[in-house]
């Protein structure tokens, strides 16, 4: 299965955004690999939730781990068939055994999400 979660700067811990987190880490459970790519949605006028599903999406992922996930994005991940799993902590390494371990909840709450962009 590959997982994608939204990262900080220090690349360690989940962001407590989704679509304007810095980064995103691609993790690979059955190959046990991780790949961190960079947001492109994160310094987006407007959108960026939308947006960084639409990364999440691109990059064929079969599960989202977030702390907060808006309506609209959710819309487009849940589309796409990806599951939406509501982060345990703000340890990425302890997400990911988390979620081995079956330990982590579906998403349920979505934001309505900031409208107006960034000043």
């Amino acid at each position: 299965m590959k997982v994608m979660l939204p990262v900080d700067a220090d690349k360690g811990m989940v962001s407590v955004t989704f679509g304007r987190a810095p980064y995103f880490l691609l993790y690979d459970t059955e190959a046990d690999t991780q790949e961190l790519r960079s947001n492109p949605a994160a310094s987006a006028p407007g959108g960026a939730g939308i947006r960084a599903a639409q990364c999440v999406v691109d990059a064929k992922a079969d599960a989202l781990i977030t702390a907060r996930c808006g309506v609209n994005s959710s819309e487009v991940l849940k589309m796409a068939d990806i599951k939406i799993y509501k982060s345990g902590s703000i340890s990425v390494k302890q997400n990911i055994q988390d979620l081995k371990d079956g330990k982590l909840a579906l998403m349920e709450e979505f934001s309505s999400g900031f409208r107006g962009g960034r000043k």
